[in-house]
């Protein structure tokens, strides 16, 4: 959703992620008032965020209920935010604490033993789906949400600083050492050089 979703005047005079954090703080002081859409407009500018760091520690399955979960829990809690501008760390910490708290009371279920096999798809040319998010959920959490930000939600780095609170270079960082790491993890080779230069 873009940032033009609540009809807020932006402040001039300010470079761009500063005009962006701008709204979204008057968005979050709007929310705490009472306002829907102000709510709205955070779940739309910070959604991709949680499901990120929900989907870099869960199975795919239960990413969405708990996405609903972590914004049931903003709205009931958002009086409780002291600085209008550590919401992204608030929010990112509230979605981390509910994705652990599902982990630890998930019951695995039994394997079942009467299902039909059908024979899987050749999938020899690449990892599928749940294995790199296997290998994703083996990587150091900063890694790990910063690749799924990346790669499963198609944030730009310039998107996953703003809405994180990173700066700019730790994203790159952060993306580039888990990049490497979750190839590492795959059995991938490293790629060409002269491609990454490009």
């Amino acid at each position: 959703m873009a940032l033009s979703a609540a009809p807020l005047d932006e402040p001039r005079g300010l470079r761009a992620p500063e005009r962006v954090r701008a709204v979204w703080v008057s968005w979050v002081a709007a929310a705490r008032s009472g306002d829907h859409d102000a709510f709205a407009s955070l779940h739309g500018h910070f959604g991709r965020l949680v499901h990120a760091v929900i989907i870099a520690r869960v199975p795919a399955a239960d990413a969405s209920d708990l996405v609903q979960d972590v914004f049931l829990l903003v709205f009931q809690k958002l009086s409780q935010l002291e600085d209008d501008q550590s919401f992204p760390a608030w929010l990112t910490q509230l979605a981390r604490n509910r994705a652990s708290r599902h982990l630890r009371d998930a019951h695995p279920s039994a394997p079942l033993e009467d299902a039909p096999q059908v024979a899987a798809p050749d999938r020899s040319a690449g990892p599928d789906a749940k294995k790199i998010l296997t290998a994703l959920h083996a990587l150091p959490e900063a890694y790990a949400e910063t690749l799924a930000m990346r790669l499963i939600e198609g944030m730009t780095g310039p998107e996953i600083a703003e809405r994180t609170g990173l700066t700019p270079g730790s994203v790159r960082v952060n993306l580039h050492r888990g990049m490497a790491l979750l190839r590492q993890k795959l059995g991938l080779s490293p790629p060409n050089e002269a491609l990454d230069d490009e």
